[in-house]
């Protein structure tokens, strides 16, 4: 006859089962990561300005993308999770489909806030959207299944807020996003053991593990593809440049000297006002900056002589606010911009 401890310990395993008795199937994880992570590794290549030049047809197009690629997914694995259970000849709780339905319902809505993000800004945030809307998903999954869906939830919501607090660069963000969805989602299906009791320090392996391959492995990618320009590379002063005759060298970096006067171009629309061809503001260097030209073209890349380059990718460019005013001396618009290669 059992000890009255495996008794008691064997009654505390069924009731805990019986309060966590959802199971997230497997092919759900993949079926929602690999498409998603695609769709990030892509982003840059499909649907862009160049291809779309126009904002709305653009912001329609990722629209009926996501959309399309997202229905696609709830469906087939609503029909893949109905055939699993009925195999197993299992049956599917009701608390499970409507767990299931929160998923659809932040996916979409990560959906509809990439498509507002077109018209009202903040582009820069949608990595972190879609982690912390994902993060959620899998947090509220783990409440009624297992703990280590509870721990991928909070450390993708973690993620993606840590990302936008610490002010990655976007390449990089997008990067670990998908890498969070395309890698991180599959590994986690792989670590789920149906609620079984694992030592402490196995979970932590796990999670570490977990990590390495959402944040550590696409970080050191992204930093191998967007390694600083080589120190041998010719440096080369703004009136040299323009006095250069034949075919450019492929790299080079060009110096900007203080006083420069750099003419910003703004393009106006709309039916309010005239529209001059273009309206200009010309800017004036207070100190010199150094950018690397590739090809020909600016690569984005820039720095203060001496200091670290800034990446193409990286927020040193600003407008944080524009406002309207009516007074005495008539009305006007005024604003900020801001333009730093010291980001704080």
């Amino acid at each position: 006859m059992p000890a009255p401890s495996q008794q008691l310990y064997a009654i505390h395993s069924m009731l805990t089962a019986g309060h966590r008795n959802l199971r997230i199937e497997r092919h759900s994880l993949w079926l929602w990561g690999v498409p998603a992570g695609l769709l990030f590794v892509l982003s840059e290549s499909i649907l862009t300005p160049a291809q779309l030049p126009d904002l709305t047809q653009r912001a329609l197009a990722w629209l009926a993308l996501l959309l399309l690629v997202l229905t696609s997914v709830a469906m087939l694995d609503w029909r893949w999770t109905q055939r699993v259970k009925q195999t197993r000849d299992e049956a599917w709780s009701f608390i499970h489909r409507q767990v299931l339905k929160v998923l659809w319902l932040l996916m979409g809505l990560a959906t509809l806030t990439t498509f507002a993000m077109f018209f009202y800004g903040g582009g820069y945030m949608v990595c972190t959207v879609w982690l912390v809307f994902l993060g959620v998903s899998l947090y509220v999954h783990g409440l009624f299944s297992e703990e280590l869906l509870e721990w991928a939830g909070l450390l993708t919501i973690l993620i993606g807020i840590a990302s936008l607090l610490a002010k990655l660069p976007y390449e990089t963000m997008r990067w670990v996003a998908a890498a969070v969805f395309g890698l991180g989602l599959p590994l986690l299906s792989m670590m789920l053991d149906r609620g079984r009791h694992r030592p402490a320090w196995q979970r932590l392996a796990q999670v570490l593990g977990w990590l390495a391959v959402v944040l550590v492995l696409p970080m050191a990618v992204d930093q191998q593809i967007h390694r600083d320009p080589p120190a041998t590379l010719p440096v080369m002063p703004l009136e040299q440049f323009r006095q250069q005759r034949g075919p450019l060298p492929t790299a080079q970096v060009v110096t900007l000297p203080a006083g420069t006067v750099i003419p910003v171009e703004i393009e106006l629309k709309g039916d309010i006002f005239a529209r001059p061809t273009p309206a200009q503001l010309p800017l004036t260097l207070t100190q010199p900056i150094e950018v690397l030209m590739q090809d020909g073209k600016l690569s984005g890349d820039a720095r203060i002589p001496g200091e670290n380059w800034l990446r193409r990718d990286t927020r040193w460019i600003s407008i944080p606010f524009l406002k309207a005013e009516l007074t005495r001396e008539g009305p006007q618009v005024r604003g900020q911009l801001v333009v730093t290669l010291r980001p704080e």
